[in-house]
């Protein structure tokens, strides 16, 4: 589990086809240095679990289910990446609870520039919808932002400049596909209401 507090980008290095899987590796100077094999670790939101590994690149598999769900049908070498460690139990909760479970990729529909920061709006599936509510926790490529509107077929959040300087977000232009997690405790409640009136 992850909070969406990212702690470094990295960038794609190298990206290599394996049939129904995609290899990925990320460098990131000396983030990877406490990991060990195995390990956690969220790419733009998604869970992935390293394979190999030195102090400054790491190596990621994502199976074809992965790639069909989330922004990485489309990356390319060059790109950065969202990165954070697997939360511990004793962590500071920054964020709100993120799964590493995307639900979907959205495209960015426009960006205003604000004099501190800026907001940007994105798609809104319909299948999506119910989960999100104004002022409420949603994470973009991995990162922990707040719902400032949402309207009929997109949401609107607002993006502090903290934020712009350390994650990718700084890159999104107007047809950016970002990876997007709801809060997962709207899917509990209703799944909860879902199987009481089954009883």
């Amino acid at each position: 589990m992850f909070t969406g507090i990212v702690q470094a980008t990295g960038e794609i290095v190298s990206l290599e086809n394996r049939g129904d899987a995609l290899t990925m590796r990320i460098r990131s100077p000396g983030f990877f240095k406490a990991c060990k094999l195995g390990d956690s670790v969220a790419n733009n939101g998604v869970c992935l679990s390293i394979e190999s590994r030195t102090d400054d690149e790491a190596t990621f598999c994502m199976m074809h289910q992965t790639l069909a769900n989330t922004s990485f049908s489309s990356a390319k070498t060059g790109d950065l990446v969202n990165l954070e460690l697997a939360c511990r139990a004793d962590s500071y909760m920054g964020g709100h609870f993120v799964m590493g479970h995307v639900d979907t990729a959205v495209k960015v529909l426009s960006i205003i520039p604000r004099e501190t920061g800026g907001e940007v709006e994105l798609e809104l599936p319909e299948n999506l919808r119910r989960y999100v509510i104004r002022r409420g926790s949603i994470a973009l490529n991995g990162t922990s932002l707040t719902v400032a509107e949402k309207n009929e077929k997109s949401l609107r959040v607002a993006i502090i400049p903290d934020t712009l300087s350390r994650t990718n977000l700084r890159t999104w232009e107007v047809g950016t596909v970002v990876n997007v997690e709801v809060d997962m405790l709207g899917k509990y409640i209703e799944n909860y209401l879902e199987e009481r009136d089954r009883a």
